[in-house]
């Protein structure tokens, strides 16, 4: 299944939900066979579905086929999370990012690989991310970005700057910060690589961390692992300007584009 042992320790602890596919692979796993029971199990499974709403009914499972396990793993646990804590050195985060910025981004990470109708795809999961920002009991977001991201050009000019006024506008929801580590502080910690925590208000002991790599993305659920990306999180956002300033800064960068 390609799974964490915290999201099989989640589904198992009913902490998280299971889509119907899944169960249906996994039953057998459990031993159970019986035609009978295995319906009564599915219809439960899709009971829970209908109650939870479209937050949780795992659409990104649809894309299984052209986006990376991983990455459709840590969808399934921002839909389960309290807080979301995220730091990037390059590129502006995947739920924050317009189609446009998203489409160049994946274009030249994919498109000598893949086919057009992949990289669309990916850029379609890729916007309907950003749904669980406005969604019902949505998780508390905090983003810290490195100056960077706001300075080098992703697409054409126009992009950039429709990319930098989403995120100041982004910053106005009750429930996301956006700070900016400017490049007067030097160099800081957080430069050794991007990263996102995602913690959970019903098992703060079960908090996961996401890394991406050139070797490929990793999410570990090792809990001092987590603890002490949290206290670098913690670190890096001592270093960076205000939501206020960091807000001026998005607007002025972005209207020096157009």
């Amino acid at each position: 299944m390609e799974w964490s042992l915290s999201k099989m320790n989640r589904i198992e602890k009913a902490k998280s939900a299971i889509s119907i596919n899944d169960l249906k692979a996994l039953l057998p796993l459990y031993g159970i066979t019986d035609k009978e029971q295995t319906e009564e199990l599915l219809a439960l499974a899709r009971a829970v579905a209908r109650a939870r709403g479209s937050r949780r009914d795992q659409w990104w499972r649809h894309y299984n086929e052209v986006a990376p396990a991983t990455l459709l793993e840590l969808l399934d646990y921002e839909s389960a999370a309290s807080a979301v804590s995220q730091f990037e050195t390059i590129f502006a985060p995947g739920i924050l990012q317009t189609e446009e910025y998203a489409s160049a981004v994946l274009q030249v990470f994919y498109d000598d690989q893949s086919s057009a109708e992949r990289v669309n795809a990916l850029v379609d999961l890729r916007t309907r991310r950003r749904d669980l920002l406005t969604s019902q009991g949505a998780p508390k977001f905090s983003f810290v970005l490195d100056e960077s991201v706001i300075r080098r050009p992703v697409g054409s000019l126009q992009i950039m700057s429709q990319q930098l006024q989403h995120l100041a506008s982004a910053a106005e929801l009750p429930n996301i910060t956006i700070r900016i580590v400017p490049f007067t502080i030097g160099l800081h910690s957080g430069m050794k690589q991007p990263f996102e925590l995602i913690q959970f208000a019903d098992a703060p002991d079960d908090n996961i961390v996401f890394l991406e790599s050139p070797r490929g993305d990793f999410i570990s659920d090792d809990p001092d692992e987590a603890q002490a990306y949290l206290e670098a999180f913690r670190r890096i956002t001592q270093n960076s300007l205000s939501s206020a300033e960091s807000v001026a800064m998005l607007r002025k960068a972005a209207s020096e584009l157009t």
